[in-house]
């Protein structure tokens, strides 16, 4: 039995050594000419720039997935996408995602890579002192906010009209180029106790946002071919970063569909009208409560007593 635990345990080793080590190599490789063409944007905006820096990250991305792929070759996926939707590399998208743990954004770029352009999300602008992350998100083009505290905005009330202003600006700046653009509407991750403390109505997920998605659709609503709900569940229990680059993830199982939007949605002002908030609020949360039967008829496909009645 020690002699199995010792074989084990320098298996994980031997594995997080070879993961750590390629995923390194990689971002050494693919992050300095991100960087150096990023730079020359200050002196010249250019189309190929950008396109090629996403070609790049694509490439960085691809590295990831073929170790998803090769060496953590014994996680299981099951990716459902629905007949209504039409994904292409040239789309314009606005994607929703439940949110469990930092898993979920690797999971996002491994289903997206082949499918859908390049998935950025908002970011905190405070994220650009972190170094090559921090630009490489600029670079990107992912929508940095210098976002406001409430008490900072009820000092000032100009502060949230100048957040608003930047929000609109940055979803502008991905209109010259296919994008997918990323939002985890929950706020944060989903975690028992914080589900308790909400008293959360949803069985799997924690109450949804409103006004980031309400402001993107304002923004972006007419110019996208689609908007994406993207459901992720692990089966086994929710993973940490480690787990998963050891390939200690059994199963994962992640859910693709189209969701109508309706046109009213596209005429409201979330921000001066208290009817469509409300009205909006709604709409989200029956797109909330879809998603949660189909976390749970998902954790039923994989529950014991539905796999031994499939055996």
């Amino acid at each position: 039995m020690k002699i199995i635990t010792n074989k084990r345990f320098f298996k994980k080793i031997k594995k997080g050594l070879t993961v750590s080590s390629v995923i390194t190599a990689s971002t050494f490789l693919h992050g300095p000419p991100v960087l150096a063409l990023g730079l020359t944007k200050l002196f010249k905006k250019s189309a190929k720039i950008d396109q090629t820096n996403i070609n790049i990250t694509n490439s960085w991305l691809g590295v990831n997935n073929w170790l998803i792929d090769h060496v953590l070759a014994n996680t299981e996926w099951n990716i459902e996408i629905d007949e209504q939707l039409d994904l292409n590399l040239q789309g314009r998208y606005l994607m929703l995602c439940n949110h469990q743990s930092w898993v979920d954004t690797t999971v996002n770029q491994y289903v997206g890579l082949t499918r859908m352009p390049l998935t950025r999300f908002f970011t905190k602008w405070e994220l650009i002192f972190i170094p090559f992350v921090g630009p490489a998100f600029k670079i990107l083009g992912f929508p940095m906010m210098k976002r406001h505290s409430k008490s900072q905005i009820a000092k000032n009330p100009e502060l949230k009209n100048r957040d608003i202003a930047e929000a609109r600006k940055a979803c502008e700046q991905l209109l010259s180029q296919p994008f997918t653009l990323l939002n985890y509407v929950e706020g944060t991750r989903f975690t028992p106790e914080k589900h308790q403390q909400q008293k959360s109505p949803y069985q799997h997920l924690l109450k949804p946002k409103s006004g980031g998605l309400a402001l993107a659709l304002n923004i972006l609503g007419n110019q996208i071919d689609a908007l994406v709900d993207m459901t992720i569940v692990y089966p086994d229990g929710v993973p940490d970063y480690a787990n998963f680059w050891l390939g200690e993830v059994p199963r994962i199982a992640v859910h693709l569909r189209k969701i109508e939007i309706p046109k009213w949605v596209l005429q409201g002002n979330y921000e001066t009208d208290r009817e469509y908030r409300v009205q909006f609020h709604q709409w989200l949360s029956g797109i909330w409560q879809e998603k949660d039967q189909i976390i749970q008829q998902i954790k039923m496909r994989y529950s014991p007593a539905s796999t031994e009645s499939l055996s």
